[in-house]
């Protein structure tokens, strides 16, 4: 067993920092799990966090209105039934404030926090070739040094601001959705501009539009939105959510995105018309995401069967909002359904029929500069008390972007993804010995419900590492052709899917500069898991260990 006390021998400045078996980036959901199971191995273990608390996306996004879109029973862990027990859900769709509680419960259940360093945005990872160790160091200059360094990043981390001129004059008040302060803002009464709706955006013009005096949305994108018909969970419920754990985690395991939903098993086109309509209106009436992962199986594969649905929803849309002209707006023409990420909503379509609320299309009218007032559009200028950026996250590679990692030689790890991630399982990418990138890109852990895919990364990561220990490995690296075969079968699951014609963040497609490729791994769950026990059945076959 490793000593679990770390040696310092120098903390700051050009001495090698502090020693740790491994090194955890991210103390949201993923990195907790992955310190409670090194822990478990006697590593020594770091986490290193820039928030001042756990939770990543939990902390980051306290926006009014943030919760799940997953059922709350299947999201949290499923590794202690102590915890299972323990802990009571209050809604089917949990809002940002438990759900933030819940990883701090937690992270105090399990002591987690004694190997947490906060307020530590980890600035570059440089590997040392000679001594087989990651050097970390943070952007108040903290250094730290591990055999093996561990990303827990997140996918939807990396905030980013549109490419607009004049921020720096704006007077008034702003902030992005995924930075949202802890104070919260006062909203009340206020004249309020929302650029943005996408999943965060609907979320916030939903509940804000309950108490500002005035509310101006900047539409990009108009999105299909779907109702999450969420609610509190009655005691009975709670009783019959805890004893059915096993059978909610079981069918996570067998659906394509972890989630509770099942896809139909019959095409579109196999029912008639009439049929067709009745089970729409059904799964439109049910919650959370069973519009988009328990619609027919042919929905996000044939443009055809697509329309129907879409269509459908088109309708719906126009049916909420009562001016034509706004609902026309409102309307998604330029894509298929679900081929971006799917809001979920609790009367978001009703907002635009109140008086105080305007919405501006962007396509018709972009913005062409903050001014120190507001904003102005091509036609317009606006005043507001507050901005609000719903723009969006660099996905998937984002944050992985914004450290300075480099492999063998020196190597960029932002470098050798400039075209497109490469990696081995979405789990490792040549040239970076020893660094396991958890719910990375072309990871089973992307397009799924996040809690259930990561643990089996973190389960994985962990096993192999033992592996390593018991075999007396101290290296572990993906092989180039097994890479290259990974990376080939990452794009061959979209290769008939609908994801692809949407300029999506699945697709990098959001982000100015960035290669429009396929970020995620779209082969479904069971798939994925089932490759991730090959590979290790046969002694981690892909990879070169030394």
């Amino acid at each position: 067993m490793a000593n679990t006390t770390p040696q310092t021998s120098s903390t700051t400045g050009t001495g090698p920092g502090e020693q740790f078996d491994a090194i955890i980036i991210g103390a949201g959901l993923t990195g907790l799990y992955q310190l409670y199971k090194l822990r478990q191995l006697g590593l020594s273990v770091r986490v290193y966090e820039a928030g001042s608390g756990v939770g990543g996306t939990w902390y980051w996004n306290r926006y009014p209105g943030a919760r799940f879109d997953s059922e709350s029973y299947s999201y949290g862990y499923s590794f202690s039934e102590e915890l299972l027990q323990e802990w009571d859900w209050k809604e089917h769709f949990s809002g940002q404030p438990e759900n933030e509680r819940y990883l701090n419960y937690v992270a105090d259940k399990f002591d987690l926090r004694r190997d947490i360093q906060f307020n530590a945005r980890v600035a570059s990872a440089l590997y040392d070739e000679r001594a087989n160790r990651w050097q970390l160091q943070t952007e108040d200059g903290h250094r730290a040094q591990a055999q093996f360094l561990i990303t827990a990043v997140g996918v939807l981390s990396a905030p980013q601001m549109p490419n607009v001129a004049g921020l720096d004059t704006y007077t008034g008040e702003w902030c992005h959705t995924g930075l949202w302060p802890k104070t919260p803002l006062n909203l009340a009464g206020k004249r309020v501009g929302v650029i943005g709706t996408g999943a965060s955006g609907v979320q916030l013009i939903t509940e804000i539009a309950k108490e500002v005096g005035h509310l101006t949305v900047f539409q990009r994108t108009p999105n299909y939105c779907a109702p999450l018909h969420n609610k509190p969970i009655d005691e009975e419920t709670q009783k019959k959510i805890k004893a059915s754990y096993p059978e909610i985690f079981k069918k996570c395991r067998e659906t394509f995105a972890g989630m509770i939903h099942h896809f139909d098993p019959r095409s579109v086109f196999e029912v008639s018309a009439e049929e067709r309509e009745a089970f729409y209106e059904q799964i439109w009436s049910e919650p959370g995401f069973r519009k988009w992962l328990g619609n027919f199986r042919d929905v996000m594969s044939s443009k055809e069967a697509n329309d129907t649905f879409a269509e459908f929803v088109r309708n719906k849309i126009r049916a909420r909002v009562k001016d034509p002209a706004v609902a026309n707006k409102l309307v998604p023409t330029n894509h298929p359904f679900g081929s971006k990420r799917v809001p979920l909503e609790s009367g978001y379509y009703e907002v635009y029929n109140q008086d105080n609320v305007v919405l501006v299309d962007l396509k018709e009218t972009p913005i062409t500069r903050i001014t120190p007032k507001g904003l102005k559009t091509s036609t317009t200028e606006y005043e507001f008390d507050v901005l609000i950026f719903a723009t969006g996250f660099d996905a998937v590679t984002g944050a992985f972007n914004r450290i300075n990692i480099r492999g063998v030689g020196g190597q960029g790890l932002k470098d050798k993804w400039a075209d497109g991630p490469r990696t081995y399982l979405g789990i490792q990418s040549v040239g970076f010995p020893n660094l396991f990138t958890l719910v990375g890109p072309h990871n089973g852990a992307t397009f799924c419900n996040i809690p259930r895919c990561s643990e089996q990364n973190v389960e994985w990561v962990t096993d192999c590492i033992r592996y390593m220990r018991e075999h007396n490995h101290g290296r572990i690296e993906a092989k180039l052709d097994a890479e290259g075969a990974w990376t080939a079968h990452v794009a061959d699951t979209i290769a008939d899917s609908l994801l692809l014609q949407a300029d999506s963040w699945f697709m990098g497609a959001n982000t100015p500069g960035k290669k429009r490729t396929f970020l995620m791994y779209a082969g479904g769950t069971p798939a994925y898991r089932a490759k991730c026990d090959e590979v290790a059945a046969k002694g981690y076959e892909g990879f070169a260990l030394q």
